[in-house]
């Protein structure tokens, strides 16, 4: 490799370093403004974020990275294509192309309006009322249109937009994920609402003091291994988990002191989010070899500390005891095996966030329908809250009683997030064929868990996914890691093994 390819490979990383850090400012004013940012200050942060913006996009697409990237398609560095640099070149090529084709102009009217929009969908939401929102929703719809235009597709606007989120996405690509599994999801939800069984989920409802949630959640975080000292959790309307840069994670939760469910499973949820940002290579930051491969591999890690980790028998076998002495009121009386059912009820609710496992997919579904239809043109924005609710009641046999038990309980259009939500699908997914190889590697997972050991599958997913950052696509990554291609079965084989257990029905 002559001297002249590794400064320009060093100086595309050098460029790469300064969008990271503006990228880094900017995340930090954005969890700032969804946790302690007064209301009368919003608009200004507006303007903060649509200048640091404006400043990102001009760098990102600075004709000297063009120049870099060009010098850099004869370099040795690409010969093997899964090298970290090769990459690292790889990625950088491929936001860079797509990035010179959006206007700066729309970069920072896309910010200032998504900024304000979060707010006016709080209030919205408060209000249950999809009107105060719906002009906010329809400029951002426009505008992101315009983005999907610039950029470019060979069949629908919608690819556009998921390839933000998951790379090399496609809407046939995310219609077969459905069409592979959703008339088993549907079966198993029937086996089970006929098997007869109810849990007792009142005992979930009982008062559990909110600093006392605030306490065992720590604890829990801390034993599967978020760091607080690199990392904070707060509360926001809405959980999410940020990666601000190395040594600075911030995840957020919500409370409510009649449900131990919502704050608990948001904590193991975010903080799976926050294994991932703290596991992610220090030494390559700034790079997208230092940065995670996608949010459905992202999800990936949530869902599964949430689910897989956070909802099974081992891990309650240890944490219950625990639990009851925390809460001595509310479980004095709480049997261990109704405990471990109620918090895996299987029962059709109103609000994805707080959803069982198995009808977690529907809801997942419902909005990629909705998204696709009103992004292709085919459904009108003011008609969203008619069609979801008739969506619901077609999925799930419920009519949702508001707008923010509806089409406002997510956050996500009002930060132009439109794309997302079939990363939590494909997460779902990921989740279950990399942990089903976790256990064939790391023997008896379940012993492990019983006594409160988490180490070892923390530290197999850092090495095998984390610490990879982008060196592969996350098609490629699930062949790397299980050896097969993603598949819907590793899934379905586990719900169906554990819910039948649980409800005591054949599937």
């Amino acid at each position: 490799m002559t001297d002249d390819f590794r400064k320009a490979y060093d100086r595309l990383l050098s460029l790469s370093k300064e969008i990271y850090l503006l990228n880094s400012c900017m995340s930090l004013l954005d969890w700032d403004q969804k946790t302690y940012l007064p209301k009368e200050g919003v608009r200004h942060r507006g303007n903060q974020l649509a200048f640091l913006a404006g400043i990102r996009h001009q760098k990102a697409t600075s004709p000297e990275i063009g120049d870099l990237l060009k010098q850099l398609e004869e370099s040795p560095l690409i010969n093997d294509p899964d090298s970290f640099e090769s990459a690292n070149i790889r990625e950088i090529k491929h936001s860079y192309e797509k990035l010179i084709k959006i206007p700066q102009s729309l970069v920072e009217e896309l910010t200032r309006v998504t900024t304000v929009a979060h707010e006016v969908w709080a209030e919205a939401r408060k209000k249950s009322d999809f009107s105060i929102f719906l002009p906010y929703l329809e400029k951002i719809i426009q505008l992101k249109r315009q983005q999907a235009e610039a950029v470019g597709y060979e069949r629908h606007p919608y690819d556009a937009l998921l390839d933000d989120f998951e790379p090399g996405a496609t809407i046939e690509k995310v219609a077969k994920v459905f069409a592979d599994f959703r008339q088993e999801l549907v079966e198993l939800v029937k086996a089970v609402a006929s098997s007869g069984k109810h849990p007792d989920t009142s005992i979930l409802q009982r008062n559990y003091p909110v600093e006392r949630q605030k306490q065992f959640g720590k604890e829990v975080a801390s034993a599967i291994g978020y760091d607080f000292e690199k990392g904070r959790l707060d509360v926001t309307v809405h959980p999410f988990c940020t990666g601000i840069g190395p040594g600075d994670v911030r995840i957020t939760t919500r409370y409510n002191p009649n449900d131990f469910a919502q704050a608990f499973f948001g904590i193991l949820h975010e903080a799976g989010h926050g294994l991932y940002e703290q596991g992610l290579d220090p030494e390559r930051y700034g790079t997208p070899c230092g940065d995670a491969v996608s949010l459905g591999i992202h999800e990936s890690q949530s869902r599964m500390w949430e689910n897989l980790v956070g909802r099974s028998k081992p891990f309650w076998k240890h944490f219950f005891p625990k639990a009851k002495k925390v809460y001595p009121e509310a479980l004095k009386d709480v049997k261990f095996d109704d405990f471990y059912l109620a918090i895996n009820q299987v029962k059709p609710s109103f609000i994805r966030v707080e959803a069982d496992e198995v009808t977690y997919n529907l809801h997942i579904l419902v909005r990629f329908e909705i998204e696709k239809a009103f992004f292709g043109g085919d459904l009108q924005p003011k008609d969203i809250p008619a069609v979801w609710n008739n969506k619901f009641k077609s999925y799930f046999d419920l009519t949702p009683p508001d707008d923010a038990r509806g089409c406002l309980q997510d956050v996500h259009w009002s930060s132009g997030y439109i794309g997302y939500f079939p990363t939590y699908s494909l997460g779902n997914l990921y989740s279950a064929q990399f942990f089903a190889q976790a256990k064939k590697e790391l023997g008896d997972l379940e012993e492990q868990f019983a006594k409160g050991e988490f180490k070892n599958l923390r530290e197999w997913l850092r090495k095998k996914i984390h610490l990879q950052g982008q060196r592969y696509r996350a098609e490629k990554l699930v062949e790397v890691v299980t050896g097969k291609p993603l598949s819907h079965r590793p899934l379905m084989d586990y719900l169906k093994t554990k819910y039948s257990q649980l409800y005591q029905i054949r599937i």
